[in-house]
């Protein structure tokens, strides 16, 4: 691990590092996390969640590793400890404009701007890059593994951007989005292939944009 944070042992505790810039003086430590990166349809969804401190900080894992039941009852715990919650959409319309790379980053930074104020302190991204915002910042990699902050936004990202899909499924049944979200499986690749892209479809992505007219 690079950065503020290269002489932190973690050992088990997946709040290690937001303790360190506690002792350092920092407030508000916020982690950030997006969901719906490899989708061929819908939104891309970020959240920025900080944290209480003396909140069970265990409980809160990267989201593809928990169900979509104990994911839901993480994110109404979040709720429930008044943790500090913003989360940012993108459209497939923007991803389409401004490529997924620059959609996720720019949910992010919605993320951030659309927690209650103050703003954060500091921001743990999930990732290689940082957030375009002129706030105090460290990604990494595989982020969700390594920060509590980020895998409750990861829960917080995941859990919003699936009610989404899920009401996208209700007015185009046809994709079966209630159950793929949107990723190329291929029930969803050979719908496309049958029925054409939907609105909702990014029509830039491989597997949707051979068949747009």
């Amino acid at each position: 691990m690079q950065g503020i944070f290269a002489d932190c042992s973690r050992g088990t505790d997946n709040f290690s590092l937001e303790r360190v810039l506690y002792a350092r003086g920092m407030v508000r430590i916020a982690g950030c996390d997006e969901a719906g990166r490899g989708p061929l349809a819908g939104p891309v969804v970020a959240a920025s969640v900080i944290l209480p401190t003396d909140c069970r900080h265990s409980v809160f894992l990267d989201s593809k590793v928990l169900s979509h039941a104990k994911r839901v009852a993480l994110e109404k715990l979040l709720f429930e400890i008044d943790a500090v919650i913003g989360v940012g959409i993108v459209s497939e319309q923007q991803i389409d404009c401004i490529n997924i790379f620059q959609a996720s980053l720019l949910a992010m930074k919605l993320a951030v701007k659309n927690m209650p104020a103050p703003p954060p302190d500091f921001i743990l991204v999930d990732g290689k890059f940082t957030i375009p915002l002129a706030i105090s910042q460290e990604a990494l990699i595989k982020g969700e593994s390594k920060s509590a902050s980020i895998a409750a936004a990861s829960i917080v990202a995941k859990v919003a951007r699936d009610r989404i899909m899920d009401s996208l499924h209700s007015r185009y049944p046809v994709y079966n989005f209630k159950k793929n979200k949107g990723y190329p499986t291929r029930e969803h690749r050979l719908a496309i292939a049958t029925h054409g892209p939907c609105p909702v479809h990014r029509t830039t992505f491989r597997g949707v944009k051979e068949y747009v007219k």
